[in-house]
């Protein structure tokens, strides 16, 4: 149990990139007052947290109600997966600090949504709560671990900033997107075989 707990948690942390996101993070909120910035990103994290347990529960519902098959999720699933952990590896170029500011404080866009409970993260819920059989909590417990782990990453930014500096984190993401990318591999296999009765 507690192994499939970590495996879960570790898989959402990777999809939920908090190191990724920490740049754009500490670009959109430079305008803000430091001292309000822990609680716009808990905020935030707490509305993600909300989505994504949300999507937990409903997700059995939206499968049945579309008519997707155990393959055809697992297949999609590793796509997405691998598109997002090839992001990580070899990331296009940056976009520049002006494009994030914004004049009035974020709310649910873009930190929240799609930020944190974006496609990837929702795809990844929505493929648990396929395969839950019955274990549900877990991965609510899960779900809400990863995000905890995720807003104390993102409430460190500035000081992981300044501890790796800009080649570091770019370093971090990267080794995090191999990981993903042999995750989302496995995922691929699985449907595969799964669809085609290989082995």
């Amino acid at each position: 149990m507690n192994g499939e707990l970590f495996s879960s948690v570790f898989l959402l942390l990777l999809v939920l990139d908090p190191l990724g996101n920490m740049p754009f993070v500490l670009s959109l909120l430079r305008n803000t007052p430091e001292a309000r910035r822990p609680r716009i990103i808990l905020r935030e994290c707490a509305i993600a947290t909300l989505v994504l347990v949300g999507f937990l529960f409903v997700g059995d519902w939206l499968l049945y109600a579309m008519r997707l098959s155990d393959p055809a999720l697992e297949i999609a699933g590793g796509v997405i997966l691998l598109l997002i952990a090839l992001r990580m590896a070899f990331p296009p170029p940056k976009h520049t600090a002006a494009e994030h500011e914004t004049a009035t404080e974020p709310l649910i866009v873009p930190l929240a949504i799609p930020m944190i409970a974006g496609p990837s993260a929702l795809a990844t819920v929505l493929l648990a709560s396929r395969h839950s059989n019955g274990e549900t909590l877990l991965w609510v417990g899960a779900v809400v671990l990863a995000c905890l782990i995720n807003a104390a990453l993102l409430l460190a930014s500035g000081w992981f900033s300044r501890l790796f500096g800009k080649a570091g984190m770019e370093a971090l993401e990267r080794l995090m997107g191999l990981i993903l990318t042999a995750i989302a591999v496995q995922m691929l296999i699985t449907g595969i075989r799964i669809a085609f009765k290989i082995g």
